[in-house]
């Protein structure tokens, strides 16, 4: 069992608060107002989680400035008002900051019961495989 201080428990609760207006925001057609408070949040929620100085860290780190910035930037244009092409830009600094944890990811997620065996179906695992950069093939 993992043990969560009170700040950590508040920073994943501002982590899916944020999610939760990032995701209306885009259902509701990239609403910049529900974009800019689901991104103040999720940043908000990360930095309780782990720390401000770890946050920091992890963000500015000399081989990760590219997604950084793309990710600021993005941050940064949908609080100016262009929603749809500051959650592109964004997106791709998402992509280029976590993406060394999305086989990791993959990797729990095919431990769970029923997510698990549908990344574990034949076309799906192939797919994901490649996606996420494993060299080997679950059998």
């Amino acid at each position: 069992m993992i043990n969560f201080t009170d700040t950590q428990k508040i920073g994943v609760g501002f982590a899916a608060f944020g999610a939760t207006f990032i995701f209306l925001g885009i259902i509701l057609f990239f609403d910049k107002g529900l974009l800019a408070i689901g991104n103040i949040l999720f940043l908000a929620g990360l930095a309780f989680v782990a720390g401000l100085e770890r946050s920091f860290r992890f963000f500015f780190q000399r081989h990760k400035w590219k997604g950084s910035g793309a990710f600021f930037g993005g941050i940064l244009t949908v609080l100016i008002g262009w929603p749809l092409i500051g959650m592109c830009i964004e997106l791709y600094g998402f992509v280029v900051l976590f993406s060394g944890f999305f086989p990791v990811a993959i990797n729990f997620l095919r431990r769970m019961p029923v997510i698990g065996m549908l990344l574990n179906l034949p076309f799906i695992s192939g797919y994901v495989d490649r996606m996420s950069g494993d060299s080997k093939m679950n059998v």
